[in-house]
């Protein structure tokens, strides 16, 4: 879907003329106002939509008004969420080409195309018989760098998610390998077993050991111009998640591919920065493995040693991620970075205390999470600050090593954010867990079902500021 901007959208023949309408006003369509809104009292609730032919009366063959609700509550958010139920409208319709004219402020040209390209996707691959796209929309006065940095977030987010769908038997730790070293303007590095070995990556070695699917540990690299501020992001890369040997029901095994969301998450935003050119320097940093069942997997009460020499008794195989991203965020401190924000698919505690609405946040440094907490607002996402007491690792305290991986079940998302911290020295850091939000099982918002591209927008935006 191609995404253009017009000073004059009104006066162009087009199939579909998209206006809105606020509560309590007319639209800027006189056709709308006598049909929609005096005879049939269309009122403009927040998401409402109303389809008119225009008969001829003006160049486009329909209006489409879609509902922006209250003035007052109306924002960058809610311009987002409207302009993905209008394309979804558009697509039912089976239109092809459609012209925006929106009544409001010219700044929200990056939410529109955000919005666009979120209702615009489809996971269709590996179907026969694809979904329907527009052709081509039009947004009338909208600032084209706007729109411009709005595609930039948009095809980042498609990029992510489509990483996100694909079966596990393509999205292996080598493709995602080959995928961050094809990335234009980002060097890449990437260190294969034995090499994994020498750096001493006990833990994450011992979970794709049982894999025959090689672990591959990327560290990517973004320069700006004049760098001010240097930062590391790592993406959970578990590319499938059986549970190991304690291995996992197959209704909770089915979804597993996208235990690697962290990782195609982080793959995204680094794609993007070459675009963007934001003045930091961004580590993109990956430990993409297989965790599964086989005579070498690492097994329940097995000791291993993590790159900074502390050690972790294994008390459950399922509780993997946090073992992968323990070795890559002592690999980031060792960087000289500001700061370090991780991100993962960790725990089911995460879900079942936050659903799908929102994602758990904890770190070391209040005002980096609050930092990040209010970027994730800004963008249409939702983080929730879990607590850090340190009670909660009491659960996780082993008789023969420094620590377990896992321990009791209540409180789980936050004793899992006391155990990476074990692994993060001299650093300002924040955790984020998108186990609810990375995949949903059924429609939510302006998404469909399946990968969300969780976390895209929020660390674009972060560094990019």
């Amino acid at each position: 879907m191609e995404i253009k901007v017009s000073q004059n959208v009104k006066d162009t023949p087009v199939e579909v003329l998209v206006i809105n309408k606020f509560e309590g006003e007319k639209t800027s369509e006189e056709l709308a106002n006598t049909y929609a809104v005096d005879k049939d009292h269309f009122e403009g609730k927040f998401g409402q939509t109303y389809l008119l032919h225009t008969l001829g009366k003006i160049p486009a063959d329909k209006i489409l008004i879609i509902g922006f609700g209250k003035k007052e509550e109306f924002d960058h958010n809610k311009m987002r969420e409207a302009v993905a139920k209008s394309i979804k409208k558009l697509q039912q319709i089976k239109a092809k080409k459609a012209a925006f004219d929106f009544d409001v402020n010219v700044d929200y040209g990056k939410s529109a195309a955000i919005g666009a390209m979120i209702a615009d996707y489809a996971y269709d691959k590996y179907k026969s018989e694809k979904a329907h796209h527009l052709d081509e929309i039009t947004f009338a006065r909208f600032s084209e760098n706007d729109l411009n940095e709005g595609i930039i977030f948009g095809e980042a987010m498609k990029f992510t998610r489509d990483l996100a769908n694909t079966p596990a038997q393509i999205a292996t730790p080598t493709k995602l390998s080959e995928i961050a070293k094809e990335l234009e303007g980002i060097e890449t590095k990437v260190f294969d077993k034995e090499e994994i070995a020498r750096m001493g990556m006990g833990a994450y070695l011992a979970v794709g050991q049982g894999s025959v699917q090689p672990p591959k540990f990327i560290h990517m690299k973004y320069t700006g111009k004049n760098v001010k501020k240097k930062i590391a992001l790592i993406g959970k890369g578990i590319c499938f998640d059986s549970g190991g040997l304690d291995i996992k029901p197959a209704s909770s095994m089915l979804t597993m591919k996208d235990d690697m969301s962290g990782a195609a998450c982080i793959l995204g935003v680094m794609r993007a920065l070459s675009k963007l050119k934001p003045d930091m320097e961004v580590h993109g940093i990956i430990a993409a493995c297989e965790n599964m069942p086989s005579g070498s997997s690492y097994k329940p009460g097995d000791i291993l040693t993590a790159k900074n020499g502390k050690t972790i008794e294994i008390d459950n195989t399922d509780a993997e991620g946090r073992l992968t991203l323990a070795d890559a965020l002592c690999y980031a401190c060792e960087l000289g970075v500001d700061e370090v924000i991780d991100i993962a698919t960790l725990t089911g505690a995460c879900m079942v205390a936050l659903g799908t609405v929102a994602s758990g946040i904890m770190g070391n440094d209040e005002e980096m999470i609050n930092r990040v907490i209010e970027t994730a607002k800004e963008s249409g996402e939702t983080f929730w600050q879990l607590p850090m007491f340190k009670e909660y690792f009491d659960s996780l305290r082993s008789d023969i090593a420094d620590m377990k991986n896992t321990g009791s079940r209540n409180g789980g998302a936050s004793a899992a954010g006391l155990f990476l911290q074990q692994f993060v020295k001299d650093t300002k850091w924040c955790h984020i867990d998108i186990a609810g939000t990375a995949y949903i099982e059924k429609p939510q918002k302006e998404f469909i079902a399946g990968a969300t591209g969780a976390g895209v927008r929020t660390l674009l935006n972060y560094v990019t500021k």
